[in-house]
């Protein structure tokens, strides 16, 4: 019997593992899998199912899966599919063997069609949608038998053969299996198995003509994997008994068993995917792997970790209760990992010009900084003193408030891991705008703490000849209020933040960046966390903020 490689608290779903375990279920075998349809790049939400499916099959030495639920080519592309393999890999999961697709189903699911027809199980309906949808009754109102329900099994077989031959129209008719039209279960008076669909589809080509639905189709691919526990979302719930129909009715390899549990919920997010697209297709992101998307690959592209998605998925849990996690908490998570793994780094976003009056003109001296103030293992780097500096323009000002801890007219700062210099003089330019600081250096101060004077706060800085130029965005939540989708009389598009991107294209870091790789991860001192964005080429970098070092969320 399997058991499990850690000692880690077990969730509701683990438990039903553990205790089907003991029981010698599939001989100890536990195979689960992970079953998105190709028709969008996977969210957050998927980041959790991900890591159940997944983390289950590992924790009890079982097989994960990877199936594409392709039962709706129009929908469908090879792009959401090489985006998916792509996440789940980076996400640090494997599956076992090849990448399976329900289409690998197709003769099979067919001939269980065929099937169902001979038991008198099935038959083919030429209602029309609209049709369908009247005799079919509501939640208060019982559904009503389609006066095509008797047709005999011959005509029924001949009229199936006929669909897959592409002889009807789509919407002409359908085949729908024979429960119970007066079911308090809407899903199962008498639901479709096939629909016609003359649409290229992208693995089987044109080979077909008509379609399984999708809950014939999983449940049967299930049975056909060996699948023991087909985990999903809670909305699935009243679909269960129709999974059970139709493993009960045919004669599938083996009897999997279905299970649900809360999905993933953001605040100040959507999870929807006709959404998401809806804010691609009408370009109100750069994409579905734009940094402000809940789309895996933009949190990869924004600077999040797999390790950081993961632990957020353990902290959130496995439950049956449905709720809303506050985005607080997956910034929480990003910055507790990039706080242990990010090397620091000065980046000057907004710079402000200070010209070092008393130092020389061609002099430059190195100071060494540690690339991580805890961690020794990541060594040090050095970074290039000068007359020419850069500083924040928000550390200055000319009226300083009470308790200022920063630059301003006649104050002195220490750069930090350098000199401590002062303000002798503020330049400005015809509209008044400041911009250049004239300022000198103690000498005595590199190292050691000035005598007779006070610094007032630190801050970093760059030099203007030794550093690299680089774009930084600045990215923020993409929505204003906690749930864009609550109002109904609102278009969730009004609630999108204008300032969820602000880009900065006169930004100067550390020199030592200059060949930073993408997706490379840095603490920007007293800034953020940054990530190197794949818009950046050898003559611009161009940084993507992860997260403030605080929630400044407001």
């Amino acid at each position: 019997m399997s058991t499990a490689k850690n000692s880690k608290p077990v969730n509701f779903i683990h438990q039903i593992v553990e205790k089907d375990l003991q029981q010698g279920l599939n001989d100890g075998q536990v195979v689960t899998r992970f079953p998105p349809e190709p028709n969008g790049y996977l969210h957050i939400g998927h980041a959790k199912s991900i890591c159940l499916n997944f983390g289950t099959a590992e924790k009890y030495q079982g097989v994960c899966n990877l199936r594409f639920d392709d039962t709706n080519p129009e929908k469908e592309s090879q792009e959401y599919i090489d985006s998916i393999v792509r996440d789940v890999n980076w996400l640090g999961y494997q599956w076992q063997g090849e990448v399976r697709y329900t289409s690998d189903y197709f003769q099979q699911l067919y001939d269980w069609a065929v099937y169902l027809i001979e038991q008198g199980k099935a038959y083919v309906c030429d209602l029309l949608p609209a049709e369908a949808k009247e005799y079919r009754g509501n939640f208060t109102t019982p559904g009503r038998n389609s006066p095509f329900r008797d047709r005999s099994v011959a005509e029924n077989l001949a009229l199936f053969e006929r669909m897959k031959k592409g002889e009807f129209a789509e919407g002409s008719c359908s085949l729908r299996a024979k429960i119970d039209m007066q079911s308090p279960n809407m899903n199962l008076r008498d639901p479709m198995i096939y629909r016609i669909m003359h649409t290229h589809h992208h693995q089987t080509g044109d080979q077909w003509c008509i379609y399984p639905m999708y809950d014939f189709a999983h449940g049967q691919s299930d049975a056909l994997e060996g699948v023991t526990h087909s985990i999903c979302t809670l909305e699935f719930e009243d679909h269960r008994p129709l999974y059970e129909w139709f493993i009960d009715h045919l004669p599938v390899p083996c009897v999997p068993r279905q299970y649900e549990f809360s999905r993933l919920e953001l605040n100040y997010t959507i999870t929807s995917k006709r959404r998401l697209k809806q804010l691609v297709d009408e370009a109100h992101v750069a994409g579905w792997n734009d940094p402000r998307m809940p789309t895996i690959s933009g949190l990869r592209r924004r600077g999040f970790t797999p390790a950081a998605l993961r632990e957020f998925c353990d902290r959130v849990g496995v439950t049956r209760s449905n709720g809303v996690v506050d985005m607080g908490m997956l910034e929480a998570v990003i910055r507790d990992d990039l706080d242990k793994s990010a090397p620091r780094a000065m980046c000057v976003v907004r710079p402000l010009t200070v010209t070092v009056t008393n130092y020389p003109e061609d002099q430059q001296e190195w100071f060494e900084l540690p690339n991580h103030p805890k961690d020794e293992s990541m060594g040090m780097r050095q970074v290039v003193f000068s007359r020419n500096l850069l500083i924040e323009k928000e550390d200055f000002v000319e009226d300083k408030p009470r308790k200022w801890k920063r630059l301003a007219p006649g104050d002195a700062v220490r750069l930090r891991g350098a000199y401590v210099i002062t303000c002798q003089e503020v330049v400005k330019n015809a509209a008044g705008d400041v911009v250049e600081l004239k300022c000198t250096y103690d000498p005595d101060t590199k190292g050691s703490n000035p005598e007779g004077y006070k610094p007032n706060g630190v801050v970093h800085w760059v030099s203007a000849e030794h550093s690299v130029p680089c774009e930084v965005r600045e990215y923020d939540r993409l929505f204003t209020v906690e749930n864009p989708s609550g109002d109904k009389e609102r278009d969730f598009l009004e609630c999108i933040n204008p300032q969820s991107l602000v880009v900065l294209t006169d930004s100067r870091c550390e020199i030592g960046l200059a060949d930073a790789a993408v997706e490379s991860r840095y603490q920007f001192e007293r800034t953020g966390y940054f990530c190197v964005d794949s818009d950046s080429t050898a003559e611009r970098l161009v940084f993507n903020r992860t997260v403030t070092l605080r929630d400044s969320w407001k």
